[in-house]
């Protein structure tokens, strides 16, 4: 929910800014911020006049831990793009369209507002900051909202990113993929992920604990996370399809529940990872509570089994998605999601859109 407004913005010069840049939205604005998109601002705007309702999303103010996060201009740029491609399909295409905002502009002088900012429609319905879904209303539900998810997510991938003018995306461009051929020097999605999650960590590793004044150090087990995933071996055969880059159910609007009709996503946010990559990550991150729970349950069990005093406590994740608890909750299974994702991008690709996204 919108409320009291946290990072204050200069309302006159938003304004002025909207006067000449997006006359659509009528002027004067009631501005609230939001609880959530917190790595960005966010704002919802309110037109005084017809009570039409926006979002901003805003650069954080002041230095940056990464440059490789907070990037409204990226937000802008796919939403921008999915949203013309909705656009352009003609039924039945429609019902494999992405679920976007519409994006109305983007400003890259930081003279207006202090930082580069984007505005687009706001979209209504249901956020489950919750993966388990607890305030569905029961069990079937519960399981089409997860089919929604995946159906969503298969769309997304199906998108050709040329087609959307989005081929360089994210460092994306240049040499094709040993999935599709071709030549030159593009990084493959593993070494751009690599490099940006290594500078990401050195730069949090420096921070300097606000009381003590010491630096916070190196994230733990990071080191090996790094070389496992460093190890060309272990990766399944680099792909290139646009993705999300932080795809989980909290980063979805759903539609408001109704009476005989099947829930839907509304909406797909928060973009700033988006990039030219490999599908599965996404869908991996999707179903990451389901491996969570079980390795923490797992964990768990070998704590109780071998009480010592020096073990830390283990706690499970989020029981739901054991898989005691799944069926009686309508959480599916993992693979009945991998089932329904494969159905949807060769439903996506038949309809004319691309390549499928295949496993």
């Amino acid at each position: 929910m919108a409320g009291k407004v946290r990072h204050p913005i200069d309302t006159a010069a938003l304004e002025r800014y909207i006067t000449e840049n997006v006359p659509e939205i009528k002027l004067p604005l009631d501005i609230k911020q939001f609880g959530f998109g917190q790595s960005n601002p966010t704002y919802q705007l309110t037109s005084t006049v017809d009570g039409s309702r926006y979002v901003l999303r805003k650069k954080p103010a002041g230095a940056l831990l990464s440059q490789a996060a907070h990037k409204v201009e990226r937000e802008y740029r796919v939403i921008r793009a999915l949203g013309q491609h909705n656009e352009q399909l003609a039924p039945p295409r429609r019902r494999h369209r992405v679920p976007v905002p519409r994006a109305l502009c983007l400003c890259e002088d930081s003279a207006v507002l202090g930082t580069p900012f984007y505005v687009m429609t706001f979209v209504g319905g249901r956020i489950f900051e919750d993966p388990a879904m607890p305030d569905a209303r029961g069990a079937a539900e519960r399981t089409l909202l997860w089919k929604a998810a995946v159906e969503a997510l298969a769309a997304l991938h199906s998108v050709d990113p040329a087609a959307v003018g989005l081929e360089s995306f994210g460092g994306g461009g240049g040499k094709k993929n040993n999935a599709q051929g071709g030549g030159g020097s593009r990084a493959s999605f593993y070494e751009r992920q690599l490099a940006t999650w290594t500078q990401i960590c050195e730069a949090q590793a420096q921070t300097r604990d606000a009381e003590t004044g010491a630096a916070v150090g190196p994230i733990p087990h990071m080191a090996e996370l790094l070389a496992f995933f460093g190890d060309a071996s272990r990766r399944p055969r680099d792909r290139a399809a646009l993705i999300h880059g932080d795809y989980k159910i909290d980063n979805l609007i759903f539609t408001a529940a109704a009476d005989g009709q099947d829930p839907a996503v509304a909406a797909i946010l928060d973009w700033e990872m988006s990039t030219i990559g490999h599908p599965l990550s996404d869908l991996a991150n999707l179903m990451y509570p389901f491996f969570s729970a079980e390795l923490s349950s797992s964990s768990a069990s070998s704590t109780s089994a071998s009480p010592s005093s020096s073990a830390p406590s283990v706690s499970i994740s989020n029981p739901a998605f054991l898989a005691s608890s799944r069926a009686a909750l309508g959480i599916p299974e993992p693979a009945t999601l991998l089932s329904w994702y494969v159905a949807a991008a060769t439903s996506a690709s038949s309809s004319g859109r691309g390549a499928p996204a295949k496993l």
